[in-house]
C-alpha cells in the first residue's frame, strides 16, 4: 500500500517548488515574484536546519530506522532530498535570471561588479570599499597557526585561493557579516541600478590580501543544523527552564554544517578543502548563480514600492466583521452571539478590542492565554500586562520551544512576569501549540466565560499575511472545558476527557476517528457520507490509514492541504474517493477546518494539522462551531477553496501536482474572500 503514501520530506520539497513557481506565474507582479524566490530560499534554509539536520542525526544514530510510510532509511531520504534540492537549485537560478531580466526592462536591476561600465562608478566603488567596508573586515589566511575559522550559520564569507611570492598555495577567508547592514549600493550614475555589498568585497579582495596573488575567489554560505530537541535536555544544573532554553539557543549556533552554498570561482581542490574543513560530502555542496542570501529583496521592494506600484499586488484592506458593532463593548456582543473572524480578509481588531476592554473591565476576574508566536511589538501582550497591572489574575502559558521564536518569547515572558502575570512554560515533552484565550467574567448573573479559540498565532503581523480563523463564544460548556484545559496545564498535566472540544494528545485523534467511523457506517448503509479537511500538512500514518479505510468504504473525502501531504489520492482500490488540493498564493494558507457529514455536518476549527506530532505529541485544541450561521460561513469558504482554479493545484495519483485548469468561472479563493463578505 506504499503506492498511497509519500515521504514527508520529499512532499515538503514539492510544496516549496510550488512556492517557487509563483515567481514564474505571469499573473504575479514583478516585485512579488522576487518575494516568492526569497520565501522559497528562506523556507529551504529552515528545511536544512531542521529536517535535513534531523535526517542527518537519524542516519548517524539510528541507521536502520525507516520512514513508516515509505520504508526509506534516513540515508535514503537524505540522498533523495539532496538530489531534489540540486534540481530545484538550478530551477531557482533560471527563474531568478528571468525575473531580473524582466526587472531590467523596466530600468531597474541588480548587477555584478564586472558589468559596471562607467569609470566614475568604478572609482566611486573603489573609494567606497576603502572608506566604508575595509575598516569592517578582518581577513584570515589559513595555516598551521591559523586554522580554518568557525563559519557562522547563514552568514556570508569570501573565500580566496592565494599564491605567495614563493609560489605557495594558501586559502584566505573573510567574513562579510559586519558589512551587511546595507546590501544594495546604488550606482552614482544610474541610481536605479544596484550592486550587492558582498560583490564589492569580492571584487576588491586583492587589496585585502596585498602580499599575495589572488588566483580564485568566491562567496560561500553555510547552513547548520538547528535540530536541538529540548526534551532531551534535563533541567538539572539550571536555575529554571528559561535559563535552559537560553543555553540551548547558544548551542544551536554551533551545530554541524548541513549545506555549503557558493558562487562559481573556486577550482575543485579548493572546494574539496572546504568540504574537508566543514565535514561535508559532494552532494551537500550547491553552486549558485543567483545570490546566496535574498535578504536584499526587502530593501529593493522598499525602493520600488512608491515609484513602481504596478510591480506590487494591489492593496487589499481587511474589512470589519459584518456582525461586530463598533460602539458596543465586545464582551456584551459575544455574550449575545458567537463571532467568527477570518484573517486576513477580516480585521483582527475585534479580538484586540476584546482583550483591551477585558483588561479594564471591573467584572473581568481573570484572563488565561496560550502564546506560541507573538509580534515583536505585541498589542496582545501589552493588554495582558495592563490587565495584571489593574489587579486581574493573568495566567499566560508561553511556549519557549516555538522554533526560531525562542528569544522573542523569552523576552516577553520576562516582561509578563515583571508585570505580575503568572507565566508557565508548558509541559515536559509536549509543546503547547493550542491557541486559547479564556476570559472569566462575573456579574449579577454569576460566572460567565468568554472563550476564544484560533487556528493561528496571536500575532498582529501574521494576521495580515496568513489565512486563519478566530472563534469567540460565550457558550458556558465550551468555556468550562477550556478552563479545565488551563487547570491541567497549570498542574503540568494534560486533559484526559472532553465532550465538546478535541484536545491533543489524548482527546483529539480518538474524537476524529469517531466522526470518521460514523461516516464509514453511513457509507456502508448506502447513505451519503462525507469528510472535509483543510490543514497545512498530512503526515500521520494512523490518520492516513483511517482515511484510506474511509475511502474504501465509499466515503467522499475532500482535502485542502497547503504543504506536506503523505497521502496519495486517486489510487484505485484505496484512495479513489479522496481529492487533495493545494492552494499557494498571495497569503499563506494556515487555517484548519474539520468537516464530518454532508447534511447538517459537524464542523470544527483547530490549531492541529493531521501530523503525528500535532495529534499525539502536542497540546492542541479543536473547537466545534455550533452557531448555524458561522457553520454555513465555513462551509461556503471551504466550497470556494475547492473551486479555486487560479492558485490551486491538484495532487495526482502519480504523486505530482498539477495546476487546475477548467472552463469554470475564474475563482481565486483568496481574492474572492476579500471582495465578498462570505456569510
Amino acid at each position: 500500500m506504499n503506492v498511497c503514501r509519500e515521504n514527508r520530506e520529499l512532499s515538503w520539497l514539492k510544496f516549496n517548488d510550488r512556492v517557487l513557481m509563483q515567481a514564474k506565474d505571469s499573473q504575479v507582479p514583478l516585485a512579488e515574484k522576487l518575494s516568492f524566490i526569497s520565501i522559497y530560499q528562506t523556507n529551504l534554509d529552515e528545511f536544512f536546519m531542521v529536517r535535513i539536520g534531523s535526517l542527518y542525526d537519524q542516519m548517524l544514530f539510528y541507521p536502520d530506522s525507516k520512514d513508516n510510510k515509505t520504508g526509506m532509511t534516513g540515508l535514503e531520504q537524505l540522498k533523495a532530498c539532496l538530489k531534489k534540492v540540486h534540481y530545484l537549485n538550478k530551477k531557482k537560478d533560471r527563474i531568478y535570471e528571468n525575473v531580473m531580466s524582466e526587472l531590467g526592462q523596466s530600468g531597474w536591476s541588480v548587477i555584478k561588479y564586472k558589468d559596471i561600465e562607467s569609470k566614475e562608478d568604478r572609482r566611486y566603488f573603489a573609494d567606497y570599499f576603502e572608506r566604508e567596508l575595509l575598516p569592517l573586515i578582518s581577513p584570515q589566511v589559513i595555516s598551521k597557526r591559523q586554522p580554518f575559522p568557525f563559519i557562522n550559520n547563514r552568514e556570508m564569507y569570501v573565500v580566496v585561493r592565494l599564491e605567495s611570492k614563493k609560489g605557495k598555495r594558501k586559502m584566505g577567508i573573510i567574513s562579510c557579516a559586519n558589512a551587511m547592514d546595507e546590501r544594495l549600493i546604488a550606482l552614482p550614475s544610474q541610481p536605479q541600478k544596484f550592486i550587492l555589498v558582498e560583490d564589492i568585497i569580492l571584487h576588491f579582495v586583492s587589496r585585502i590580501f596585498s602580499k599575495y596573488t589572488v588566483k580564485e575567489k568566491a562567496l560561500i554560505r553555510v547552513t547548520r543544523s538547528a535540530d536541538i530537541d529540548e526534551d532531551d535536555h534535563s533541567l538539572e544544573g539550571h536555575e529554571d527552564y528559561r535559563e535552559m532554553m537560553e543555553n540551548l539557543i547558544k548551542q544551536r549556533r554551533k551545530l554541524s554544517p548541513m549545506r555549503l552554498e557558493m558562487t562559481p570561482g573556486l577550482d575543485e581542490l579548493e572546494v574539496l578543502m572546504l568540504m574537508n574543513f566543514l565535514n561535508l560530502k559532494k552532494n551537500q555542496v550547491f553552486i549558485n548563480n543567483s545570490p546566496l542570501d535574498f535578504g536584499f529583496v526587502g530593501e529593493l521592494r522598499e525602493r520600488l514600492r512608491y515609484i513602481c506600484p504596478s510591480m506590487f499586488y494591489k492593496r487589499l484592506e481587511a474589512r470589519n466583521n459584518a456582525f461586530v458593532e463598533n460602539r458596543v463593548p465586545m464582551i456584551k456582543q459575544i455574550l449575545k452571539r458567537d463571532l467568527l473572524l477570518s484573517y486576513p480578509f477580516e480585521s483582527m481588531s475585534p479580538f484586540l478590542r476584546l482583550l483591551d476592554e477585558a483588561s479594564n473591565d471591573k467584572n473581568v476576574v481573570s484572563i488565561k492565554m496560550t502564546l506560541y508566536r507573538v509580534a515583536k511589538n505585541s498589542k496582545i501582550v501589552k493588554s495582558l500586562i495592563k490587565a495584571a497591572e489593574n489587579g486581574k489574575e493573568v495566567v499566560v502559558l508561553v511556549e519557549l520551544r516555538a522554533r526560531f521564536d525562542e528569544e522573542n518569547n523569552i523576552g516577553w515572558s520576562k516582561r509578563l512576569e515583571e508585570a505580575g502575570c503568572r507565566v508557565i512554560y508548558g509541559l515536559d515533552g509536549l509543546k503547547v501549540h493550542s491557541k486559547l484565550c479564556l476570559i472569566t467574567y462575573k456579574n449579577e448573573k454569576g460566572i460567565q466565560y468568554i472563550s476564544q479559540i484560533g487556528t493561528g498565532n496571536y500575532n498582529e503581523k501574521t494576521s495580515k499575511l496568513y489565512t486563519d480563523l478566530s472563534l469567540m463564544t460565550s457558550k458556558y460548556e465550551i468555556g468550562e472545558e477550556i478552563n479545565g484545559v488551563f487547570n491541567h496545564l497549570c498542574l503540568g498535566e494534560t486533559e484526559n476527557h472532553t465532550d465538546l472540544l478535541m484536545v491533543a494528545p489524548h482527546c483529539m485523534i480518538s474524537h476524529i476517528f469517531k466522526y470518521i467511523d460514523e461516516q464509514i457506517e453511513l457509507a456502508k448503509q448506502g447513505k451519503e457520507a462525507y469528510i472535509g479537511f483543510k490543514c497545512n500538512s498530512v503526515t500521520s500514518k494512523k490518520m492516513i490509514d483511517k482515511l484510506i479505510e474511509a475511502s474504501q468504504a465509499g466515503v467522499q473525502i475532500d482535502m485542502v492541504v497547503r504543504g506536506i501531504c503523505c497521502l496519495i489520492p486517486g489510487v484505485e482500490g484505496a484512495t479513489e474517493n479522496i481529492r487533495v488540493l493545494s492552494i499557494v498564493g498571495r497569503y499563506l494558507e494556515h487555517s484548519r477546518i474539520y468537516i464530518f457529514g454532508k447534511n447538517n455536518p459537524t464542523v470544527y476549527i483547530s490549531s492541529a494539522d493531521l501530523m503525528t506530532r500535532n495529534l499525539e505529541r502536542r497540546v492542541e485544541v479543536a473547537a466545534p462551531v455550533l452557531d448555524e450561521k458561522l457553520k454555513h460561513k465555513l462551509l461556503t469558504m471551504f466550497d470556494c477553496m475547492l473551486r479555486d482554479n487560479v492558485k490551486a493545484c491538484s495532487l495526482e495519483n502519480n504523486g505530482k501536482y498539477k495546476r487546475i485548469k477548467n472552463k469554470n468561472r475564474e475563482m481565486n479563493s483568496q481574492e474572492y474572500f476579500f471582495k465578498n463578505d462570505v456569510k
